[in-house]
């Protein structure tokens, strides 16, 4: 089949593969600086701590400053990675007036909602799945206080799991790279992640951060095959963690 032979929502889906995989390509070449960094510590016969995160910080520095879309960026340490504390998030970020600054948090138990950040998808979908994945849309009181996408990796040493590389993505950012695209298509449409949430829609009746019924999603990815059900299309977004929906023209019905 030709390029102008394919279907809309294949081409589309391919476009948005696009639209996001720099992003994921900061998060890949920070996953190999984290391991590289933690193998060489290793094969000095010690227990990595914090101030050996600080080696990733050059590289960090300059993704954030290349990649237009990414508004954070860096590696969270799984709980029990480091000597000297049980959590740790080697992050940099952009501020309003695009200066780099490092994300300072409090991750003492006794005292920090924040200090079991296990949980959450952006790091439990890689740390259980093996693959990357894309978390939200949610408001990222983490970071800061604007509704995010986060896209991350695992990262692993040796075969072990040692935590996450990361990427924030401000939705608005987000859907001025991919609405331009659903608008396009034939049917109403949006994009969901391996969980359903909505991360972005150009659908009245699919809200970004809403839940989307439908197939096995996560499935639906690993099996890279577009599935029709209810009068809905699902089409795997060409190798990223995403899945195209949409109406088919012409028949009723709805997800389920």
């Amino acid at each position: 089949m030709t390029a102008t032979s394919e279907a809309p929502e294949a081409v589309v889906a391919a476009r948005v593969r696009s639209a996001i995989e720099a992003v994921f390509g900061a998060v890949a070449e920070t996953a190999a600086d984290t391991a590289a960094l933690l193998e060489r510590v290793a094969v000095r016969g010690r227990v990595p701590v914090t101030a050996d995160l600080a080696g990733l910080r050059p590289g960090l520095h300059l993704r954030l400053t290349r990649q237009e879309l990414v508004s954070g960026l860096g590696f969270v340490a799984a709980p029990g990675l480091l000597g000297d504390v049980p959590a740790w998030l080697e992050w940099w970020q952009t501020d309003a007036g695009g200066d780099l600054r490092p994300l300072l948090l409090d991750l003492d138990p006794a005292h920090s909602a924040y200090s079991d950040y296990t949980h959450w998808d952006w790091f439990a979908l890689p740390r259980d799945s093996g693959q990357r994945a894309v978390a939200g849309p949610y408001v990222d009181y983490l970071c800061s206080d604007e509704y995010s996408l986060t896209l991350s990796a695992p990262v692993r040493v040796a075969g072990r799991f040692v935590g996450v590389a990361a990427a924030d993505v401000y939705l608005r950012h987000f859907e001025g790279a991919v609405l331009p695209l659903l608008q396009r298509l034939p049917g109403a449409a949006h994009l969901v992640n391996a969980r359903g949430r909505v991360a972005a829609s150009a659908d009245p009746g699919h809200l970004a951060g809403s839940l989307t019924k439908g197939p096995d999603f996560g499935g639906l990815l690993a099996g890279a095959r577009t599935v029709d059900r209810g009068g809905m299309r699902f089409c795997p977004c060409d190798g990223v963690p995403l899945v195209l929906v949409m109406r088919v023209p012409g028949v009723r019905g709805c997800a389920g």
